[in-house]
């Protein structure tokens, strides 16, 4: 378990960061997403989300996620690989073996039909923000999966793409370390981070928000 005083001990940080946005910060960004060409939903609370998202996937559809708080939480992961409503590649991947199949397991995860996962920071803007410590997941949400689902609550609507970065670096970071520690006995690391300000496919990115403190 995370104790939040190890990363934030007076908590400010969580008053700037880990708050849930307020209406009219949603609907500003809602509109910002959509004129960037990414399609928006809005949800409730995390039943809603889940409900919203796995009717966005079609059944028998190969789907992938990385590793991800905000699905865990939701639901989603295990119903993606549990359900048989869907071709999950996450358990078929794990279960191939990296010296032999190493390659296959690189294309797989890098052009998924669908990739699940969320974002650190979704500006008022209308730009999404992602860190990671490998990029595994960075790539399919850039340009390799056709269609990109991604679960944000809104605590992670910042004012633009500056403030996003010191919500990664300042925030989400040391949560995602501490996680880390606690449960693989490593630190985690800020090693690449995407920035999408708009989509040129239409249909392709749909961000749905989230009216609850969800993840990073």
């Amino acid at each position: 378990m995370i104790k939040e005083i190890e990363v934030d001990p007076d908590g400010s940080l969580a008053r700037r960061w880990g708050t849930r946005a307020d209406d009219v910060r949603v609907k500003r960004t809602m509109a910002a997403l959509a004129a960037n060409g990414i399609t928006v939903f809005r949800a409730a609370d995390a039943a809603a989300a889940k409900r919203i998202v796995l009717d966005l996937i079609p059944e028998a559809s190969p789907v992938y996620q990385g590793a991800s708080q905000t699905l865990d939480v939701l639901g989603i992961t295990q119903e993606v690989e549990k359900s048989g409503r869907y071709a999950a590649l996450r358990p078929r991947i794990w279960s191939m073996d990296r010296g032999t199949e190493a390659d296959e397991i690189r294309r797989l995860g890098a052009a998924p039909e669908v990739m699940l996962g969320s974002v650190h920071a979704v500006t008022e803007t209308g730009s999404l923000l992602a860190a990671s410590m490998s990029g595994s997941q960075l790539g399919p949400y850039a340009s390799g999966a056709a269609r990109v689902i991604l679960v944000v609550g809104t605590q992670k609507i910042v004012a633009d793409v500056e403030e996003g970065l010191l919500r990664i670096n300042e925030y989400a970071y040391r949560l995602e370390d501490a996680r880390a520690q606690g449960a693989y006995g490593i630190h985690s690391a800020v090693n690449k981070v995407l920035i999408i300000n708009r989509e040129i496919t239409p249909g392709r990115i749909t961000v749905v928000l989230v009216d609850e403190v969800l993840g990073f």
